[in-house]
């Protein structure tokens, strides 16, 4: 689909118009054309290999890490957190390198700022392909992914658990292999293309924001401006790693009772990546964004990253107050469980709503703090005006995402520790070491609730970004100013609308994915437990490769169509009413309804996904905490009630909640990219 996608690009690319900066640098059609199917081409492949090395490093440290929680919790812990943090500074250093990589080859094969050729506030433009195809495969991984984790998982514990009664991840279960193939396809190979795709948008939009900014404002060395963003990353891995180490073995006893909660030390960890993260930010800003025109516009800048640095902080805490069984939320909700799987479904729905207000208002506050701060830096353009404000945001956004390595280490934490778990229970450990990995794995739920809000928060505020880079693109290809889009025209209101509704069809086809593939697991272990009633004594040995081969190919099938959906719409809905537009007299009408789609999908998309996720993370662990021996413990009415809360939750937190925080930031990209097409 890649490949298809790139040729139409490079259709789109040969019969576009070009800016005025393109053909005075002598860059052509056919040569803007190359670049951008070669560069979309490269994002999808290192989106690709980001995943991949994800999977691939969780399916080696599992095993080590039941292994250790045989010896200590603490060890268990500590591996689990190194194998995550591996496959996480992988992620993010090739994000950084293969921007970087990108940038030096065009700048050197161009000859950029020689006499005559383009100028480098202009390279960044010619990047928005790499984000594209990192997003493009990021949306296909984690659709796939999270349809074929949730499908093994809803078939897994509705038969397994509810029917008969057997404990999560038995090996008497027929999904139970499926389940747990499940947990790396959509965490951490999904994730891993999530967050790259997070990182390259990122920095591709800051750099084409610095670039447009330094241009208006005339500074003569405009590198610092551009290049900031990859310093920003280079420093994450720096800073990411230090916390990570500091998650140290002290040979505790493997009981429960004398080791610290994990969750308690991955914050710790976490507090160290973060004070380190402040430190070489401001060092960051010193050194490349001071500029004479304005020599306090850094500090402005540096106080931008820390707004982003604090709101990244207030969304993990948020997401975890609303997802963790040691708070009220969720221990309110396993409560409700107790009278039933009616009620169990209200609450959690009610706690799902109601977790969207204090992110919201967290967003909003950032984008306008940092919007403030960077129009108040003291540059300004020719015309006196301050300039600074998008860029600001852009600053505040790298905040938000300089400690992203250590947030993707706690995201792969999880499901490293729930394949342990499931190796313990079918290699039938004792006890004492199932209790081990369940508490890991009950933090890992909680880490990858957090990772989820962290993810939405970064999407918000790279989307607020991506939106501004497309509006300052279609004024360069149009000639004209384009600063403003007037919701009270139909048209535009209509783009808005067709943006909204695309998100509620987008997760209603994601959700049913799930649920007709979960049908055809359901079917299958049925079957095996009636055909091979052997399975039950450990006389005979599930078929598990069935259940792998439904899920994996129904995964593959499903998410074509909504897959598809999100890349057809923008272009369509830009077309048609661009060909409108030319024969009512409005020539940049294509351009605002795409725009207006673009708004109101990313608003609504937001809100979506917080909704999606927080309700299914706070299901799962109102489970987990029942199953911890509360309200009846496991095999109680409260526990089915709760397995059935976690049944409907499983699509909303692992397949459409984190697709739609992809979509919102693929929708962008592909607007950037397709832009020539609306004008």
């Amino acid at each position: 689909m890649a490949l298809l996608l790139g040729l139409v690009i490079f259709a789109i690319y040969l019969f576009r118009n070009t800016t005025p900066q393109q053909e005075s640098s002598g860059l052509g059609r056919a040569t803007s054309a190359y670049i951008t199917v070669a560069a979309f081409l490269f994002g999808a492949l290192c989106s690709g290999v980001a995943g991949y090395v994800g999977m691939w490093v969780s399916v080696r440290a599992n095993v080590r890490v039941s292994s250790a929680a045989r010896r200590s919790a603490r060890e268990a812990l500590q591996i689990a957190v190194r194998a995550g943090g591996f496959s996480a500074l992988v992620v993010v250093g090739m994000a950084v390198m293969g921007v970087a990589i990108l940038y030096a080859i065009l700048y050197v094969w161009l000859g950029v700022d020689s006499p005559g050729a383009m100028k480098s506030t202009d390279l960044p433009l010619l990047l928005v392909g790499y984000g594209f195809g990192a997003s493009f495969v990021a949306l296909f991984a984690q659709l796939g992914g999270g349809i074929f984790t949730k499908a093994a998982d809803v078939g897994a514990d509705l038969v397994g658990k509810v029917e008969q009664g057997i404990p999560e991840d038995d090996p008497r279960n027929p999904a139970v292999i499926a389940d747990l193939v499940g947990d790396n396809v959509g965490d951490c190979a999904a994730r891993g293309a999530d967050l790259f795709e997070s990182i390259a948008a990122e920095i591709i939009s800051a750099m084409i924001l610095g670039g447009t900014m330094a241009k208006h404002c005339k500074i003569e060395d405009p590198s610092g401006f551009i290049l900031f963003p990859l310093v920003v990353h280079s420093f994450d891995l720096v800073v990411s790693s230090v916390g990570i180490f500091s998650i140290r073995n002290k040979r505790e006893s493997g009981v429960i009772g004398t080791v610290e909660d994990p969750m308690k030390t991955l914050e710790k960890g976490y507090s160290v990546t973060i004070l380190l993260a402040v430190l070489t930010f401001g060092l960051s800003t010193r050194w490349l964004l001071y500029t004479e025109q304005a020599p306090s516009a850094w500090l402005n800048f540096a106080l931008c990253g820390l707004v982003g640095i604090v709101t990244a902080y207030a969304f993990v805490w948020i997401s975890k107050y609303y997802t963790d069984y040691k708070y009220e939320p969720v221990r309110t909700l396993a409560l409700a469980s107790s009278t039933g799987h009616g009620t169990n479904i209200i609450a959690g729905v009610s706690l799902g709503l109601e977790s969207t207000a204090l992110p919201v208002l967290v967003i909003s506050l950032a984008i306008v703090s940092a919007f403030w701060l960077g129009r108040t830096s003291g540059l300004i353009d020719e015309a006196g005006n301050p300039t600074g404000g998008l860029f600001g945001t852009a600053v505040a956004t790298m905040g938000m995402l300089s400690t992203a390595a250590y947030v993707l280490t706690m995201d792969m934490f999880g499901p490293i520790a729930d394949n342990a778990g499931g190796i313990v229970e079918m290699s039938q450990q004792p006890e004492s070491v199932r209790e081990i990995t369940d508490v890991l794995d009950a933090v890992g739920n909680t880490t990858k609730a957090t990772t989820k809000g962290f993810a939405i928060g970064s999407a918000a505020l790279a989307s607020f970004l991506l939106f501004s880079a497309y509006m300052d693109e279609v004024a360069a290809f149009a000639q004209e100013p384009f600063k403003q889009v007037d919701i009270a025209i139909p048209e535009v209101f209509v783009g808005g609308l067709l943006g909204s509704m695309l998100i509620f069809l987008f997760s209603a086809w994601a959700c049913s994915a799930v649920g007709r593939t979960a049908q055809e697991v359901v079917n299958e272990v049925r079957r095996q437990f009636i055909e091979r009633p052997g399975i039950m004594d450990y006389k005979e040995k599930p078929d598990y490769g069935r259940c792998v081969s439904i899920v994996a190919s129904a995964s593959l099938r499903e998410m074509i169509k909504p897959g598809a959906l999100a890349i057809i719409s923008p272009a369509v809905v830009g077309f048609l009413f661009r060909i409108l537009g030319y024969y009512t007299g409005h020539p940049l009408l294509g351009a605002k309804v795409v725009a207006s789609m673009l708004m109101f999908a990313t608003v609504s998309g937001i809100l979506m996904a917080l909704f999606l996720n927080t309700a299914g993370g706070a299901w799962d662990n109102a489970k987990k905490y029942i199953e911890t021996g509360a309200l009846g413990g496991k095999g109680s009415d409260t526990h089915k009630a709760a397995v059935t809360g976690d049944t409907v939750g499983d699509p909303f937190k692992d397949t459409a909640g984190p697709s739609l925080h992809v979509l919102i930031k693929m929708l962008a990209t592909i607007t950037l990219v397709m832009a020539p097409i609306f004008l």
